[in-house]
């Protein structure tokens, strides 16, 4: 197959799912590997005739040392010689993944992504282009498969996924295979930089495409991958139809505003399983804007739910609650308790030389820090990954184990404000500080930090 006939197939594929209109910047993210290089030579190639304007963003981990200065710089001199536009970010991926309590390659994967979308809005690109291909697809239906999943786990990576009103993300070359890849850089004698970390066995995705997928082709079908690939596009046309049938029976029988939606019992009651997940699912997205953290198990909860007499009500994330009674079964935004609306504007801070005999207050809303031992800058904010506090004996506790242990309700968790420095949280507000910033004999300066919201906040703990 020639180059020509290669770069026809992508700009079919690309129209068949409306991935670009006349006049879209399209941002690719280039790696410098293989499957990236290729992304962009086509896109390149395909500038003209689709009339779109192509840039590029590369993104250096700072993990491979000289190896990853070396992809670096190839992009550079790539994207100098194209003529395309690039932006370039350095990163601390490994420091990342460490103050978040994340793998190096999903710190890499959320770093990227933010990246990605920053500079798709500083150069008015409304496309964001990827270079998964088809064994990549193959792979990830696997991993979905293994973790567990449901249909739309099972359909793999779709062309296209929508991040906002204003970008979204693209995957031209979905279409192609990988030694289709490889084969047309060499058509087109162009050079690509492998990354030592893909032939790795750490991670679980090399573990599929290096060994797993080998063996299966090698042992079970050698058109295995085919074959997962058409079960992937088979199970992703089920999963958008039952989204449809979904909306559509809320279209007709819905009550709705902006923080409640119901359906009537007597049309949920007599739907298969299946379809009852998915009107759930889509009433979550509704009310919340979207549904990326409902598990099965939520699903499962808000199907278990009987009415008066039995189960009546469900917690779920987004601050949502599902509540069923004899007539209809709603999703609504959960009543925050006055005392969990706690905004940065009520903290009130000072800082004083200690005295003699002073008198730490006992009051659950204003507590005493010793100053001496913040080092950084403080922040006011609500919970990240990796957050812990000091609970005695040098001990760490988890911020999300003490929310669990505490039993605070899912949907309040990300409303209840955090003074940290980094990751060490100070003071939990409202409930508990960190054993390692407490007033001590040794402590000459105190930082006082107050919840100046009148007097329901003066009780005493």
């Amino acid at each position: 197959m020639n180059m020509q006939t290669w770069t026809m197939r992508v700009k079919e594929y690309m129209k068949q799912n409306h991935m670009a209109e006349p006049g879209d910047g399209v941002l690719a993210a280039v790696s410098g590997g293989a499957d990236s290089v290729c992304l962009l030579l086509m896109l390149k190639a395909l500038e003209t005739s689709l009339g779109i304007q192509v840039m590029a963003f590369h993104l250096n981990h700072g993990l491979r040392g000289e190896e990853a200065d070396r992809d670096e710089a190839y992009v550079r001199a790539l994207c100098q010689r194209l003529q395309v536009r690039l932006k370039v970010a350095k990163e601390d991926v490994a420091e990342h993944a460490k103050q978040h309590g994340l793998s190096e390659e999903e710190a890499g994967r959320v770093l990227r992504y933010q990246w990605l979308e920053k500079t798709a809005g500083e150069f008015d690109c409304h496309k964001i282009a990827t270079a998964h291909h088809k064994d990549d697809q193959a792979e990830t239906v696997l991993m979905n498969l293994f973790r567990g999943t449901g249909l739309r786990g099972l359909g793999g990576i779709r062309p296209i996924r929508r991040l906002s009103e204003d970008q979204t993300i693209i995957r031209p070359l979905l279409c192609m295979e990988r030694q289709e890849i490889e084969a047309y850089l060499i058509e087109e004698k162009e050079a690509w930089c492998e990354d030592s970390t893909n032939r790795e066995l750490v991670y679980s995705r090399n573990k599929v495409r290096n060994v797993l997928i080998p063996w299966i082709r090698e042992n079970v079908n050698d058109r295995a991958e085919e074959h997962i690939l058409k079960t992937a596009l088979f199970a992703s046309q089920a999963d958008e139809y039952f989204l449809a049938q979904a909306e559509k029976l809320l279209g007709d029988v819905n009550g709705e505003t902006a923080d409640e939606i119901s359906i009537d019992v007597e049309v949920f009651d007599p739907q298969p399983e299946i379809m009852k997940a998915y009107l759930i699912r889509a009433m979550i997205a509704r009310v919340a804007g979207n549904s990326k953290d409902i598990s099965a198990r939520h699903i499962e909860a808000v199907s278990a739910l009987d009415g008066p007499g039995g189960g009546t009500a469900a917690d779920l994330p987004y601050g949502l609650r599902a509540i069923r009674g004899y007539q209809k079964l709603s999703i609504r935004k959960a009543i925050v308790p006055k005392e969990d609306r706690i905004t940065s504007d009520n903290l009130k801070m000072r800082v004083f030389a200690r005295e003699k005999d002073l008198a730490i207050p006992k009051n659950k809303y204003t507590k005493w820090f010793d100053y001496d031992r913040i080092c950084d800058t403080l922040s006011v904010r609500a919970r990240e990954p990796g957050d812990y506090f000091m609970i005695g004996d040098g001990k760490t506790k988890k911020l999300h184990r003490f929310f669990i242990d505490e039993k605070i309700p899912e949907e309040l968790r990300d409303k209840i404000l955090l003074l940290a420095e980094g990751n060490h949280i100070l003071w939990v507000v409202g409930y508990r500080i960190s054993e390692y910033y407490k007033i001590t004999d040794a402590t000459r300066n105190i930082l006082e930090v107050r919840v100046d919201k009148g007097e329901d906040y003066d009780r005493e703990s």
